[in-house]
C-alpha cells in the first residue's frame, strides 16, 4: 500500500469530504450511491485498468489508491508507474481488483484527482522544458503561485513539483509579498519594505514594476525582488542593477512563447500562475470488467 503524506495536508479528511460530497451525505435521500446499489449485485467483483489517453506527467496516483481503499480496504491495487513519471499516450497507470460497488462509487473521485493533478504536472513540465530549452536559461527555476483552487492548494502545489517546478509561498504566512496594492497604502516601495522589516518578517519579497523602485526596495531590506510585467530587455537591465544582491523573479506576461526569452534575461526565477489556474485536465480513463 502506498503511503502519501504532505505537511499540512490531512489525507483522511480529504477523502472523507470528497466522498461525502459525491454521495450527498447530509442531504435528503443522500449518503448512498443509488446507481451502484440498484444495478450491481452486492457480491459482484470487478477488475480494471486506469490508463492515460494522453502523453502526461503523472500525479495523484497515491491519492486515487487511498480513495479506492477507503471504500474497499481489501481491494488489490498494482501501481504501474509513479508520480513524476513521463508516460506516453495509452500507458496503463494502475490495475485494480475488488468489490464492484465500492470501486464504482470511488471511481469518479479517484479519476478526477488524477486527471486534475496530472494536468497540472504536465503543463508545468511543458513550461520547464520551454524555459530551459533553446534560447532559455537552464539555471532558471520555475515557481508556482497562490492561484490555486481553495481547499486544493497543497495538492496542486504537489503536482507542480512533480512537473519540475519549485513551490513559491504556500500561503500568506510563510513570507511577506509586497505588491502594488500594499505599496499604494504604504506610500512607496521603500516604506512598505521598511515596515515589514520592523515587524520582524524573515523573508520579504517585494514586487517592482519600474526600474527606479529597485534601489529603494533593496535599501529598505528586501530579500527578493519580483520584477513584474517587464519585457526581456527591461528584465536584463533590472538584473544588471540588482547585481546578485538578492534573487530576482520575473512575473506577468509569461506563457510558453515568452518564457524562454524572459529566462534568458538572467533572472533566477520565473513564476507562472497559469500552472494551477489554467491547466487542462489530463484524459485518463478506467475500464472495469466483471470477474
Amino acid at each position: 500500500m502506498t503511503t502519501f503524506t504532505l505537511p499540512g495536508f490531512d489525507l483522511e479528511k480529504f477523502i472523507r469530504e470528497t466522498l461525502a460530497e459525491d454521495l450527498g451525505e447530509g442531504l435528503p435521500g443522500g449518503g448512498r450511491d443509488v446507481t451502484s446499489e440498484s444495478v450491481i449485485p452486492a457480491d459482484a467483483r470487478f477488475a480494471g485498468v486506469m490508463d492515460s489517453r494522453d502523453a502526461i506527467v503523472v500525479a495523484g496516483l497515491p491519492l486515487a489508491e487511498a480513495i479506492f481503499r477507503h471504500l474497499d480496504p481489501d481491494c488489490t491495487i498494482e501501481t504501474l508507474v509513479h508520480d513524476g513519471d513521463k508516460v506516453a499516450a495509452a500507458t496503463d497507470l494502475m490495475r485494480i481488483e475488488g468489490r464492484a460497488r465500492a470501486l464504482l462509487t470511488a471511481e469518479r473521485s479517484a479519476l478526477n484527482i488524477v486527471q486534475h493533478l496530472s494536468g497540472i504536472a504536465t503543463l508545468t513540465n511543458a513550461y520547464v522544458t520551454a524555459m530551459r530549452g533553446p534560447g532559455g536559461n537552464p539555471a532558471c527555476t520555475l515557481l508556482d503561485t497562490r492561484k490555486t483552487i481553495p481547499g486544493l492548494r497543497f495538492l496542486e502545489k504537489y503536482a507542480t513539483r512533480q512537473g519540475g517546478a519549485q513551490n513559491h509561498r504556500m500561503g500568506l504566512w510563510d513570507a511577506a509579498m509586497i505588491k502594488d496594492n500594499h505599496v499604494a497604502v504604504a506610500g512607496n516601495v521603500g516604506e512598505a519594505v521598511r515596515r515589514a522589516q520592523e515587524a520582524g518578517v524573515e523573508k520579504i519579497i517585494c514586487e517592482v514594476d519600474r526600474i527606479d523602485q529597485i534601489e529603494p526596495a533593496l535599501a529598505a531590506g528586501a530579500h527578493h525582488l519580483l520584477l513584474d510585467n517587464m519585457d526581456p530587455a527591461r528584465l536584463a537591465e533590472a538584473v544588471r542593477l540588482v547585481a546578485g544582491r538578492v534573487p530576482t523573479e520575473a512575473s506577468g506576461g509569461v506563457n510558453l512563447d515568452t518564457i524562454a526569452a524572459k529566462a534568458a534575461s538572467g533572472v533566477d526565477y520565473i513564476s507562472v500562475g497559469r500552472l494551477t489556474q489554467s491547466a487542462p485536465a489530463a484524459d485518463i480513463g478506467l475500464d472495469f470488467q466483471p470477474l
